[in-house]
């Protein structure tokens, strides 16, 4: 089978089984002529089935089909493949012709979903008036799949029609108490927009240090004793005693009436000179020395 043949055949079944329930594997009811017909183009009517259909098929023949292949002679290779169909009960005690047989059990509406194969022309041409019913015919050694006749596709938008405005009993119910409220829907308040997080400066976070106890204020007359204990409550350096403190004389120079410093010390000598005096400074002291010792000698 050609791949656009075959394409073709796959969306027309999928049609059917979205449509209308079909599912595999599907029922296919084979008349006598079909039989025959492939008995004389040598086509394996089982494996040409599932190749048009696209899938899995169960093959089946009613009692009267049967039966019109016992009545024909030298067809007994066309009653060996009927067979090996499974049988389909048609409820007729008397046979009758297998147009008429297919046609009963078809009916109206196809409910129990078979797939018609047969070779005569006026059961086709009945077929096509009953919707949801898919036709198989053998053209020319070719087995054709007919195209869904114009029934079928008008039965298809009635029902997608159907569908979009049929409302189950929940829905209703629904539809019903939304009615009945008239209040109207709250609107949610918005608030103002946060910035985006990615453009906002992080914010530094600064450790909480250990703050420094505070100390009573300090008068001047605890400023002034704390002082005092300061100064008693520092211990001397050990070792050091009054004689290492330098021991300054001040002796007379006899012959100009000078003073000069000298130090005397028993730690390592260190001599310090004394800024001279003025001349008139100098010559008073030397008359008031005059006159004390005139005093003491009267």
């Amino acid at each position: 089978m050609r791949q656009k043949r075959a394409k073709t055949y796959r969306k027309l079944m999928n049609l059917y089984a979205m449509t209308f329930g079909f599912r595999q594997p599907y029922q296919i009811l084979v008349d006598s002529e079909l039989c025959k017909a492939s008995v004389e183009h040598k086509i394996e009517l089982v494996k040409q089935l599932g190749m048009v259909l696209q899938g899995e098929v169960k093959p089946m023949i009613t009692q009267c089909c049967i039966h019109e292949l016992y009545l024909q002679r030298g067809q007994q290779p066309a009653v060996d493949l009927a067979k090996s169909f499974e049988r389909r009960k048609c409820n007729h005690r008397e046979p009758i012709p297998g147009d008429d047989c297919l046609a009963s059990v078809v009916g109206d509406s196809n409910k129990h979903r078979y797939v018609i194969a047969t070779q005569s022309t006026p059961l086709r041409n009945n077929l096509r008036l009953i919707p949801a019913v898919p036709i198989v015919h053998i053209n020319r050694s070719v087995m054709i799949l007919e195209p869904p006749s114009g029934t079928t596709m008008r039965a298809k938008a009635s029902l997608e029609q159907n569908a979009l405005t049929s409302t189950t009993p929940a829905e209703k119910a629904l539809l019903s108490s939304s009615s009945k409220s008239t209040e109207p829907p709250t609107k949610k308040k918005r608030g103002p927009k946060q910035p985006n997080p990615l453009s906002v400066k992080k914010k530094k976070v600064t450790q909480l240090l250990p703050q420094p106890m505070k100390r009573p204020p300090v008068t001047m007359a605890d400023g002034k004793d704390k002082g005092r204990k300061a100064k008693d409550d520092v211990p001397e350096p050990s070792g050091s005693t009054t004689s290492d403190t330098p021991k300054r004389k001040y002796m007379e120079d006899d012959e100009g009436g000078e003073s000069n410093l000298n130090v005397e010390s028993t730690g390592p000598s260190h001599k310090r000179k004394r800024r001279r005096k003025s001349a008139a400074h100098t010559s008073d002291s030397v008359d008031m020395r005059s006159t004390d010792t005139k005093i003491s000698l009267q």
